[in-house]
């Protein structure tokens, strides 16, 4: 598990591509800049690693495009002690930014394969969230809830009404939805029954499927 300066100056202009595409987040650019990418996907791939573009990895999943994760991570807002519940953890990609932003991090994973991959290799290179859970993101995570923030990294049909649930007062669900494509969509928690709702354009993503794999 290399990290050369080679990789670093890919980063770097990683980095540099996704300020030019209007991420201004100087916290989440440092965690493009910091985080090997290209530990996270097969090493016979690794000269994709720092393009800006999804890949994919094991269950027929992928990880993120580095701009969709950087959007999401400035959307939200992350700051220090936030507590995050993540859906979809995949290859830890997204997860890996929200720990570099010192977030408290409950991230799920519905695919075994996946599930088993990510929580052994994310200690590995120091990188340790609150919990991994192997389970069913359709319905978050009621004994840890409620949360500042969730975010989806898979194309929900709809909303999880137990995502909205389990969120703050103040709190921030951002989630893709759609079917083939994606809106991505903001809902800010403005009171027990109120949420408002922000629609952020169009994304494309994996679906999120429904119960453990």
């Amino acid at each position: 598990m290399k990290d050369t300066a080679k990789h670093q100056g890919l980063r770097n202009q990683l980095a540099t591509l996704l300020e030019e595409k209007g991420i201004d987040d100087q916290n989440v650019l440092s965690a493009i800049r910091k985080i090997p990418r290209h530990l996270f996907i097969d090493s016979s791939f690794e000269s994709h690693a720092y393009q800006d573009k999804a890949f994919p990895i094991a269950a027929d999943q992928t990880i993120s495009q580095p701009y969709t994760v950087a959007f999401q991570s400035q959307t939200l807002a992350i700051k220090p002690k936030d507590k995050i519940l993540e859906i979809g953890t995949g290859s830890g990609y997204q997860t890996a930014v929200l720990l570099h932003l010192k977030a408290e991090v409950y991230t799920i994973e519905r695919q075994h394969e996946l599930f088993k991959k990510t929580a052994t290799f994310l200690p590995k290179i120091g990188l340790k969230p609150k919990r991994f859970i192997f389970g069913d993101g359709y319905k978050g995570l009621k004994e840890q809830a409620p949360f500042d923030k969730i975010i989806v990294t898979a194309g929900a049909p709809l909303v999880p009404k137990a995502l909205l649930a389990q969120l703050k007062i103040g709190g921030m669900l951002l989630i893709p939805v759609g079917q083939k494509s994606q809106i991505m969509t903001l809902f800010v928690r403005k009171s027990q029954n109120e949420f408002e709702k922000q629609e952020l354009g169009d994304f494309a993503f994996v679906p999120m499927l429904e119960e453990k794999n």
